[in-house]
């Protein structure tokens, strides 16, 4: 086990999703943009356009700066954060996929390489060596998704690997290929919609129009083809997935959301491709970039709440837990280990003193597991987000014995982790949980469960 890292009021569950939900937008364009990059240059050659080649170079710059500043800060943004909220899980992706990686951020090089390589030498070098670098570019881009959707996609549905172990087992589980060609739908139709923001601070309304048209028909397709393989998805996940999603008002309410702003974003770049330039506005395009973030924030929810009550499916649950057993690597559930010796015995930054819970100590140590257990989706003020205090006063059994056999009952549930721990810890956990409604608890009953 690892320190807990805690964020009151939002916490560190939310702070991941704000990042991860962010870095879709600069790493799905920086796949998707230089596709249309290379058609609209061979255009402007074929056609001897100059003003279609100058709004490539400003397209190309502005992708270097928003893609590989935003997008590499928050990049590094969501390492840093997963790693201090969930070092366990990002530890188990590492010794699985270590290698993964190391191949993703080759190609990732690539790409950095390509792309100051292609900007710089616009005008300078042949025609036909700039286009095969922006190609190059595009295709390292696209091969960098296609690894990295294999490591994510596992996150979601690991398949054979919770029996085997094995890299390919889990990195082409259930949902890779349906995940892999949504995401390249979805970076064409993010491309444009980046493009009609570009364009939308052009003067020369012939090319604004030509960009405009383009934007609108990669636009189109890319979202046509998200709403297939969306389907094909859906269709992938397992039905303990599924059921948690119906039972859940707020994933119901995102998805909503998503479809709404699907629906809105169809419309839009269904003018654009009628070469509308009238709707061209920097106002329009940047508006309706934030509306696709909502979109993607939507999705992005959805998925998290069909995750739970796990953060690797089978294995390991959201609060780090280890569920299940994994024989094929050695690896026993903890559940039923901390069950028998306690959760405080392998955790290491408390006092000793506190492994061993008294009528002195024990609503720290209660704090300490609770934390442990919970603070991954809870927090613990009573005004935070998925307030812990707020769902024991609605469950209005906040007596510390009402709790202790709720916390007994919490792996019935199938979107919770089940309780980690010895009786008395879970007596701890129930009276800590109890004082943060008001209740008082006595410790007697705590450390020997006698009154």
């Amino acid at each position: 086990m690892y320190p807990i890292f805690e964020f009151p009021g939002i916490g560190g569950g939310m702070i991941i999703a704000l990042i991860a939900t962010f870095h879709i937008l600069p790493c799905h364009l920086a796949t998707g943009g230089f596709w249309m990059t290379y058609l609209l240059e061979r255009k402007a050659y074929k056609e001897d356009r100059p003003a279609l080649l100058e709004f490539i170079k400003k397209f190309t710059l502005l992708v270097l700066v928003f893609c590989f500043v935003t997008g590499s800060l928050t990049g590094v943004g969501i390492w840093f954060a997963s790693t201090i909220i969930s070092p366990r899980a990002i530890s188990s992706l590492i010794h699985n996929y270590v290698w993964g990686w190391a191949t993703e951020w080759v190609f990732f090089i690539i790409e950095i390489v390509s792309i100051y390589v292609y900007y710089y030498t616009f005008g300078k070098i042949s025609q036909k060596a700039h286009l095969r670098i922006g190609l190059i570019y595009a295709m390292a881009a696209w091969i960098s998704m296609v690894i990295i959707t294999g490591i994510l996609a596992f996150m979601m549905t690991p398949g054979k690997w919770v029996e085997t172990g094995g890299f390919f087992d889990g990195f082409f589980n259930p949902t890779y290929w349906p995940q892999l060609f949504f995401r390249t739908s979805m970076m064409f139709a993010i491309a444009g919609a980046y493009a009609a923001v570009v364009a939308s601070f052009l003067k020369d309304q012939e090319t604004k129009k030509t960009v405009i048209k383009t934007a609108g028909i990669w636009g189109l397709a890319g979202l046509a083809g998200a709403a297939l393989f969306g389907f094909w998805y859906y269709a992938k996940l397992p039905a303990r997935t599924m059921d948690i999603i119906a039972a859940f008002a707020y994933a119901k309410t995102m998805f909503t959301i998503s479809l709404a702003v699907a629906a809105i974003t169809g419309i839009y770049f269904a003018v654009l491709l009628l070469g509308v330039t009238g709707i061209a506005k920097p106002l329009v395009t940047i508006g309706m970039t934030l509306v696709i973030f909502v979109g993607i924030g939507g999705g992005e929810s959805v998925r998290e709440i069909g995750r739970r009550p796990y953060l690797i499916p089978g294995y390991m649950y959201s609060n780090q837990v280890i569920a299940h057993d994994l024989e094929a690597k050695g690896i026993s559930s903890e559940v039923d280990r901390f069950s028998e010796t306690g959760m405080l015995a392998d955790y290491y930054f408390i006092p000793d003193g506190w492994r061993q819970i008294t009528a002195e100590n024990y609503l720290k140590a209660g704090e300490t597991i609770t934390k442990l257990q919970c603070v991954i989706c809870h927090t613990m003020e009573v005004d935070g987000r998925s307030s812990l205090p707020k769902l024991v006063a609605a469950m209005g059994t906040t007596a510390a014995e009402d709790l202790y056999s709720f916390l007994e009952s919490l792996g019935d549930y199938p979107y919770m982790p089940a309780f980690a721990g010895s009786d008395v810890e879970r007596r701890a956990a129930s009276a800590f949980m109890a004082t943060l409604v008001g209740e008082e608890v006595d410790p007697r009953w705590v450390v020997s469960g006698d009154q």
